[in-house]
Formats: structure tokens, sequence, C-alpha cells
């Protein structure tokens, strides 16, 4: 029971010990992982077992859950839970006054040269008097084709958010991952036209991750663009198959993390600026979550007619990491929501705030204070 579960959870929150709920996009599926001391562990090389939990930059500690104890039960995506469809962030003129001139920024460095695109963001701070389960609830029921996770750690904070970026799913030697980028509303929901401007940024993202990819894996293949709703929003996608060498998935890891979707392109003279210049840190936010190395059991017998070998299986390791993205770090009393977007040579600042803002409802209309 789903309520169980929760009832698991807010025990573990009241006596300080970490865990993490979350649903996988379209699944039908709740998993509490529950970690019996309030230990921060550290992962060193990606090689480890459990739920991770990395920071945009990786030179800090990307933490990890101990899988102590795991809960699934089933989730009735079915049920409705009412939100606030008319909850907007208030416009404060300093912080909007001040992300356009650091928009107007980043395009003057564009055009003399220093990169071509930055990833530039902000926190919004509200009143959020709910019980975070309540808030929880809420964007399972509202973000269902999102990865949806309520995450704790007495020595670290407490977050939650709904992302549509896998980062990069394996199963065995095989993966899977994506670039994304590009944001247009839902208007009916029909598919966005895209513009010169949005193709073009989700083009570098592609091209990023295919060349810094292709030296790190045995095999990588590009499959075509496409557009992708997540919640009342839209983004192009392209996704990318490969294999890797044995032991080397924490090479792909670094090696994908961070994409130009969230921090730019080139992508060090991008990531400088950023720190340089955007007015807090990010921490988690354009991180990335999820299962890491947890054991799959196969089975070799492909032939469901033939039962007498199908008691022959294979374990293989399997991760699904998601980039951090539609998400907020919950405090007493109030949340922290978090937004940006790409910067480019094309880049208009008063639209770029407007796109924040819109950005900003996915987590704003599941808070019950206004």
């Amino acid at each position: 029971m789903v309520q169980e579960l929760f009832d698991r959870a807010t025990k573990c929150f009241k006596e300080q010990l970490p865990f993490v709920v979350y649903s996988k996009p379209n699944e039908t599926e709740l998993v509490g992982v529950f970690q019996h001391n309030d230990a921060v562990h550290k992962v060193k090389d990606f090689t480890e077992t459990g739920f991770v939990f990395a920071p945009f930059d990786l030179n800090s500690d990307a933490i990890l859950l101990k899988l102590d104890a795991v809960e699934k039960v089933r989730l009735n995506r079915s049920l409705e839970v009412a939100v606030h469809e008319d909850n907007m962030p208030k416009c404060d003129a300093i912080e909007k006054e001040g992300y356009i001139k650091l928009i107007s920024k980043a395009i003057d460095r564009i055009h003399q040269g220093d990169f071509n695109k930055v990833v530039l963001s902000r926190k919004i701070e509200v009143d959020c008097k709910d019980d975070n389960f309540k808030v929880f609830q809420r964007i399972l029921s509202v973000y269902k084709q999102a990865f949806c996770y309520f995450w704790y750690h007495p020595k670290i904070g407490t977050w939650m958010g709904a992302t549509p970026e896998i980062l990069v799913k394996s199963n065995g030697a095989q993966f899977t991952t994506m670039s994304l980028a590009g944001t247009q509303n839902s208007v009916d929901d029909n598919e966005p036209i895209w513009t010169a401007k949005e193709l073009h940024e989700q083009q570098l993202v592609t091209d990023y991750i295919f060349d810094t990819l292709k030296e790190k894996v045995n095999s990588l293949n590009s499959l075509e663009r496409g557009s992708v709703k997540a919640g009342r929003l839209w983004h192009l996608r392209t996704e990318m198959k490969g294999t890797f060498s044995p032991n080397k998935f924490g090479d792909a890891i670094k090696a994908l993390h961070p994409t130009p979707a969230v921090c730019g392109s080139p992508l060090e003279n991008a990531k400088q600026f950023i720190f340089e210049n955007e007015r807090y840190e990010r921490t988690f936010y354009t991180g990335f979550l999820g299962e890491l190395n947890t054991k799959t059991e196969l089975s070799r017998n492909r032939n469901r007619r033939n039962q007498e070998n199908s008691a022959y299986r294979s374990v293989v390791r399997s991760s699904e990491l998601y980039v951090n993205l539609r998400c907020m770090q919950m405090f007493q009393g109030k949340a922290e929501i978090y937004v940006g977007g790409g910067i480019t040579s094309d880049s208009i600042p008063e639209k770029e705030w407007e796109e924040t803002v819109l950005k900003s409802r996915t987590m704003y209309r599941v808070l019950g204070s206004k």
C-alpha cells in the first residue's frame, strides 16, 4: 500500500534517517529506499551500488543512499489530486533586472567568441506550509511521464522534483542516453513548431554528447530527433544508444555530465562563466540522481515454450540516472524552486526570463501556499 510506504518514510523523516521515494516515467510502481543510519556515503568511481544523488559540479561529492531496505508498492496513476493551477510566483522586479543583466552579459560574451551557449539559472524562494508528503502526492498525480522523487538526508537536505530528462540508462554493457533542449508551452496538445534558435540549441547538445561519448565507449548510434511532452511543456529530444567496456560505466557518466543542456558549450568556458556569474550555488540542481548498478535478473531462455531451461538466468547490473531538473529544495515553511534556460546568440533576455517563469510553474502549482 502506498500509504504504508509513506508512513515508513514519515517515520524515517521524524527519526532523521535517509530515504528516497520515487516512481519512474509512466510506471505504476512506487519505490522506497531506506538507509538504516545517517552516515553520508560518497561515490568514488560509480562502481558502487545504491541510489545516487550527484551535484552539478562533480568536484563536489555525489551522495549514495545504501539499499539497506527497499520497498515497492503499486501506484494508482488514475487517481487525481487537486493542484493549484492559478499559482504563479510573484514577479520580483529586482530579481528580474538582475537575471536579465546576467543574460545580456552572457550574450556579449558569446559575441566575443568565449562560448556559443551557456545555461543560466536562478532560484525562487516561495512560502510552503504544506506537509512534504502532500506536496509529493501532487507531483506523483500530475507528472506521470516524469521521474518523480522525494529525497531526504538529515545531513544534506530535502529535495523533490519531476524531471523529464534521462542522463543515461544502462543494462549490462548496453546504454541509452539523450539530448534534451528547447522548451515550448503545450497548446491543445498540438506538437509545436520549433524556431531556428531552438533547433540550433538542441543540435549543439546532440553534437557535444555524441562527440564526447564516442571516444569513451565501444559503439554509439544516434536516432532521429523528435518532440516529447513533459507535463505542460514540449522539448526536442534525440536518443543515442551504444555499448561500453566492463567497469567503464563511470567514464561514460563523467563524460556525459554536465551536458550542454545544463551547462553550455564549449563546456569548460561555459562552466567557468556560470561559477563566476550566477548569483547562487546550484548544488544538486542540474546534477543527476537515480539507481546505480542495481542487480537485474535476465532469463537466458528466450523461447517461452521451452520451460526446461527457464531456470538458467543471468544477473546484470543496471543503472537509470536522471538529470535533476524541475526540482526544488524544501525547508521549514518554504521551498526554493530552481529554473534555468539555454542562452545563445539568438536569445532575447526578456523572453528568456519568461521561459524561467513558465518552467517554475512545474513545481509551483503543486505547492499549497500562494
